[in-house]
């Protein structure tokens, strides 16, 4: 790790959580220099939906690069760009009768919420946006506005304008009350808050805290957009892609949102991808080449994220994830009633599930407890108090198993030492 530390910005994050040099890795393992297998629960931020190396993926892109398919090609039109389409309409939006128009962006997430933003702005000619408490979208400046975490909005070194946050629907804090004080608010022509563009919301916070919101909050949400004129974006960045069961995080729900922020999982190999899809109506107002990017998808993460559309031609993997998620679930559930006297919750849909177990440093022990025992797992949240976990959608059951133990045995000695 020495290079690292003397070459490598301070500005490095996981390497000091994870402090070895991984080496290889295998859907839900890494493997260090030294030969020490790590069970992997936090793939990539969410990136590694299908694990590392997936071996469909893998295949089609040594095929892709043996066969000199085309890599990069700004937003020219491809073959790979071709076949990824083909697959996402007939996979994803034909079956839930969706017209969205496709874009790509920069590679990035954050990216895709920019996108969003500056299209939602040109549409309605407004400048304000409204984002959620705990809310994450992103570094970059447009989309650190949105962010709420206040350690993350400290580093911009500018005012972040344009944005207000309003009260995320949380279990112990107030759901539809404050949606109903927002609403008076902006109907409120003397309040001070200016009609916005657009509202923007993940339906599950992910780093946030794996705050779940509910149907009957997201559908008063969307109203609220319809009746202000506004834009309504999801973020489904991370949550997203299968990650809880189903390919979006807010499927059969009954919404209808503007524009749909996707990146992460998309890319399905790790390769970097981002898609914003929006209503063909919005897309109307984008002139051409107006929002760029060198890399609008590139060829070997249409490739990859062609094979990972295929888990999606049936049911078989979601209700895998859905039945992972309920595993997982019930082991952290019990975990919530031995420590009940702690305070610790569990929240999560799918296999995005997470531990709240109320204070920051004990969340921190517990990750660094878990990396000692051979499990990769990261805390998030308010204060990082939250232990979540999002394991490759394809982990094996053994592994899975054995991750569960591990963390079991992890949060067993760090309370164990607390009370010492």
């Amino acid at each position: 790790m020495e290079l690292f530390e003397q070459w490598e910005s301070e500005i490095r994050g996981y390497s000091r959580a994870y402090p070895t040099v991984f080496t290889t890795a295998s859907n839900a393992r890494q493997t260090d220099e030294q030969g020490r297998s790590y069970i992997d629960f936090f793939a990539g931020a969410g990136v590694l939906n299908f694990g590392h190396n997936n071996p469909r993926m893998k295949d089609a892109l040594i095929r892709f690069i043996e066969s000199d398919g085309v890599a990069h090609s700004l937003d020219m039109a491809t073959s790979a760009k071709r076949d990824f389409i083909a697959a996402f309409v007939e996979t994803i939006l034909k079956p839930r009768d969706w017209t969205y128009k496709l874009q790509f962006m920069g590679p990035t997430g954050t990216n895709a919420v920019e996108a969003a933003l500056k299209l939602a702005r040109r549409v309605t000619g407004r400048s304000h946006v409204i984002a959620f408490s705990q809310g994450f979208h992103g570094m970059t400046l447009g989309s650190l506005a949105c962010t709420a975490n206040q350690y993350f909005r400290n580093a911009a070194g500018v005012p972040l304008n344009n944005v207000s946050h309003a009260p995320f629907e949380t279990p112990n804090g107030c759901g539809m009350g404050c949606l109903k004080t927002l609403r008076q608010t902006l109907e409120n022509s003397s309040s001070g808050l200016d009609a916005p563009a657009a509202f923007i919301v993940e339906p599950i916070q992910a780093e946030g805290g794996v705050n779940v919101a509910s149907r009957e909050w997201l559908q008063a949400l969307q109203q609220l957009a319809r009746d202000t004129g506004a834009l309504l974006i999801f973020d489904d960045i991370q949550a997203g892609c299968g990650r809880t069961g189903h390919y979006f995080s807010f499927d059969d729900m009954g919404l209808d949102p503007d524009i749909i922020c996707l990146a992460k999982g998309i890319g399905g190999f790790g390769t970097p991808l981002a898609m914003n899809l929006v209503k063909p109506e919005h897309d109307a107002h984008w002139q051409p080449g107006e929002h760029t990017g060198t890399f609008r998808g590139q060829g070997l993460s249409f490739v990859a994220g062609r094979e990972a559309l295929r888990y999606f031609e049936d049911d078989t993997l979601m209700q895998q994830t859905r039945a992972n998620g309920d595993k997982v679930h019930d082991r952290l559930q019990a975990l919530a009633e031995e420590y009940r006297s702690a305070g610790f919750e569990v929240r999560g849909k799918g296999m995005m599930q997470a531990l709240d177990v109320v204070d920051g440093t004990r969340a921190k022990a517990i990750a660094r407890e878990c990396f000692e025992r051979g499990l990769l797992v990261g805390p998030c949240g308010i204060g990082g108090r939250v232990v979540k976990l999002i394991p490759p959608l394809t982990i094996p059951g053994d592994d899975l198993e054995q991750g569960l133990r591990l963390l079991e045995d992890a949060i067993h000695h760090v309370m164990e030492a607390e009370d010492a």
